[in-house]
């Protein structure tokens, strides 16, 4: 009996669960379908706003806006500055003109003592003459883009110089008006020296009492000796 009643129970709640779940999915289609009619109306209402409008779309706010297409090649701009200072230095170094002195001596002796069918590049050389116009043509543009980013970064380093200056100034016044301060606070304090001077003032009064003290008790009576 007690089997057949949990059997029972756990039919009944598994049937709740499902109509529960049944009743959910029913909810969800019918949502579905009320913003799907809601989207649907809002493409017509845009459409028609549009065709009212003179074929302007409206712009949406809340969206960011699409890039547009460039027809010329992106790239890296830091990349392509780091690349060209390589260049510009290894320009501006003995190795390359070294290996282009020779190169540029091996392609003159190689045209003109080699056999006829092994030249490539005869008497005037006008081959070598566009390659070192050509190399001195790309050259330039690196060496002036190089130049371009040293200064850019030697103006952040002055920039920050100036600041490093201006603070150290501010620091180096309000130190010296702390020393000033100091001074003038330690001018009304009495100093060892001052006190050791005091002391050997007292200590010459007080002998010179001790030795002649019947004239320091004169002195101090004063000049009427029978005032009291």
């Amino acid at each position: 009996m007690g089997t057949e009643r949990g059997k029972q129970g756990r039919e009944t709640r598994e049937q709740r669960l499902a109509d529960r779940l049944e009743d959910l999915a029913e909810r969800a289609r019918d949502r579905a379908d009320r913003e799907g009619g809601r989207g649907e109306r809002a493409k017509a209402g845009q459409g028609g706003g549009s065709g009212s409008g003179g074929g302007r779309s409206r712009v949406r706010l809340d969206q960011p806006k699409p890039s547009r297409q460039r027809l010329l090649p992106e790239y890296d701009p830091e990349a392509f500055g780091r690349v060209s200072e390589r260049i510009a230095r290894f320009l501006g170094t003995g190795r390359f003109i070294v290996w282009m002195t020779l190169v540029i001596v091996v392609w003159v002796l190689w045209n003109i003592f080699a056999p006829a069918a092994l030249k490539f590049d005869e008497y005037p050389f006008i081959f070598l003459t566009l390659a070192l116009s050509l190399q001195a043509s790309y050259a330039a543009p690196l060496i002036l883009l190089a130049q371009n980013r040293q200064d850019d970064r030697d103006r952040v380093n002055l920039e920050q110089d100036r600041k490093q200056n201006e603070r150290s100034i501010a620091d180096t016044e309000y130190l010296t008006r702390e020393i000033a301060a100091l001074r003038m606070g330690l001018g009304e304090v009495a100093t060892r020296d001052w006190i050791r001077s005091e002391f050997q003032d007292l200590i010459k009064e007080m002998d010179e009492r001790r030795m002649f003290p019947a004239e320091s008790d004169e002195a101090d009576r004063g000049p009427f000796p029978g005032a009291r």
